[in-house]
């Protein structure tokens, strides 16, 4: 797929998600809720997701990894430990986007992995040569995510980060398109570090945006 720097919110029209744990799986819910097309992908398989799309609707297809990482905008919400091996063997980037929705957890006991001093989304934009990197989406509880970003009047925030200022406009209108309010937090130094889990100060904060 080509440069996807031209981007914007009336063409985003696919989004692939690799992972399909509980945030996937709540990602892929606000996507067709958006009336937008996904492709969920997990390790194991297309076949192991029959499930799960066929709840979502007919905008949801199940794919493979490879499959997943072909779309419009990537979003990333694979465990920490698989991350490696989901990334494996996938064609260039080529400048797409990629929404780091992951957390450098170990499990048992919700440990931080060891980052060699740099916070997660530093470490994963080595794992993605020629992808355009933007943190969003991992500090809300999977079931906050998957509900109704409309509250109380007003728009529920997600946070953002990133070093490419393209592709945070591109992920924002994004985030727009679901019906989310967002807040930008700067560069991945900065706000990969506010917002990681654990250690960050932003996970679990649920913020609603009042319209004016």
């Amino acid at each position: 797929m080509s440069n996807n720097s031209q981007i914007n919110k009336e063409n985003i029209q696919h989004i692939g998600i690799i992972g399909a744990g509980a945030i996937g799986q709540a990602m892929a819910k606000q996507v067709v809720r958006a009336g937008l097309k996904v492709t969920l992908s997990n390790s194991r398989g297309p076949e192991s997701l029959a499930d799960i799309v066929a709840l979502l609707g007919p905008n949801a297809r199940a794919g493979s990894v490879r499959d997943a990482a072909a779309a419009d905008i990537v979003v990333l919400s694979v465990n920490w430990a698989q991350l490696p091996s989901a990334l494996s063997g996938l064609p260039s980037w080529d400048g797409r986007i990629v929404v780091d929705a992951t957390n450098p957890v170990i499990q048992p006991g919700f440990q931080l992995a060891e980052l060699g001093g740099r916070n997660s989304s530093e470490v994963v934009t080595d794992m993605l040569p020629g992808a355009r990197l933007v943190k969003s989406f991992n500090t809300l509880l999977s079931a906050v995510l998957a509900s109704d970003p409309k509250q109380a009047g007003g728009k529920r925030i997600v946070f953002l980060s990133g070093d490419d200022a393209a592709a945070k406009s591109t992920v924002e209108q994004f985030i727009d398109r679901l019906g989310f309010a967002s807040i930008d937090l700067g560069s991945l130094a900065v706000g990969g570090k506010l917002q990681q889990f654990p250690g960050g100060p932003l996970p679990a904060v649920n913020l609603i945006k009042l319209a004016n």
